[in-house]
């Protein structure tokens, strides 16, 4: 009996070995060399060494191999959280066999671009933590932007996640130190933000749900819940009502203090889901600029340890 398998692009350059695992499940290498040098799993009908690297459509045959009985099929697992879990700034919040949770600091971007020099899916992709696998993003988070981030450790996780997110059963809080004092204590954003793609002009309906922790004469501090995930959402709604956020370089008040910050006073505090029944809670605590600034401006945080 034969099965086919075909390279996609989201592989381009993973070693042989470690495609079959992320395909077939976790063999053992002494295994996998042993079908290799057999013929049992043959790439573009022929045999090849271990350390090659796969491309794109390159065709995968796998002949005469029992699965559910010699390897267990892969499954996700996860453990239970049974209490929220914090940790310091840049520090692993949580790491088990499906997925990492990272404190993730100011100044990094999550994914590579044309202005990115070093991002965290590069840097995780050389790491002993994802050996055997590769980091996949599940969501977006600024690079300014500190707190709460999620990275796959395998596709079917990937997937789960971005059907969870797609679905809006992600829940997300933020935290952000604004210019002014906010009038409504608490409340929804519903606004049509404007982007650009290639010159083409795109309407995208945005909604957050807000409150206010603390405020004073001259600055706010605000929890933003969003339900959508546009880009720069929460920037662009405060900037839109005249409350930019501290160290907001793009969406910034004419009136804004410029020398006063040099980080964006946006913090991804929570992140919450379920599956399988099982809720998670993750949060991660403020990086020391955040709280420097409460502690300047008087404001009041009740978690602020």
């Amino acid at each position: 009996m034969k099965k086919t398998y075909i390279v996609d692009t989201t592989s381009t350059d993973m070693r042989f070995d470690r495609w079959i695992r992320s395909i077939l499940g976790k063999i053992p290498q002494s295994l996998v060399e042993k079908y290799l040098r057999s013929g049992k799993i043959k790439l573009n009908k022929k045999k090849i060494k271990s350390s090659y690297k796969v491309q794109p459509n390159d065709s995968v045959d796998v002949f005469d191999l029992n699965f559910k009985e010699i390897i267990p099929q892969k499954k996700i697992i996860f453990e239970p959280t049974k209490e929220i879990i914090k940790s310091n700034e840049d520090q692993v919040i949580d790491n088990n066999e499906n997925f990492l949770v990272l404190n993730k600091s100011a100044g990094i971007s999550v994914q590579g671009g044309t202005k990115s020099k070093k991002n965290l899916i590069d840097i995780f992709s050389k790491s002993e933590i994802f050996q055997g696998t590769k980091p996949y993003s599940v969501h977006r988070l600024d690079k300014e932007t500190s707190g709460v981030f999620i990275i796959a450790k395998n596709r079917e996780t990937a997937q789960l996640f971005t059907s969870l997110f797609r679905l809006r059963k992600v829940y997300k809080t933020y935290l952000a130190i604004c210019h002014g004092e906010l009038q409504q204590d608490s409340g929804e954003w519903n606004d049509d933000l404007i982007r650009f793609d290639d010159g083409k002009k795109i309407i995208e309906p945005a909604k957050t749900i807000y409150k206010v922790l603390d405020k004073n004469s001259i600055c706010s501090l605000v929890e933003m819940k969003p339900i959508t995930g546009r880009k720069h959402q929460l920037r662009k709604q405060l900037y839109a009502i005249g409350h930019s956020i501290y160290g907001d370089k793009k969406y910034r008040s004419l009136n804004s203090d410029k020398g006063l910050n040099k980080n964006l006073m946006l913090h991804s505090y929570q992140i919450r889901f379920m599956i399988n029944d099982q809720k998670y809670t993750y949060t991660a605590l403020l990086p020391e600029y955040f709280r420097k600034l409460l502690q300047i401006k008087r404001l009041s945080f009740p978690n602020l340890l």
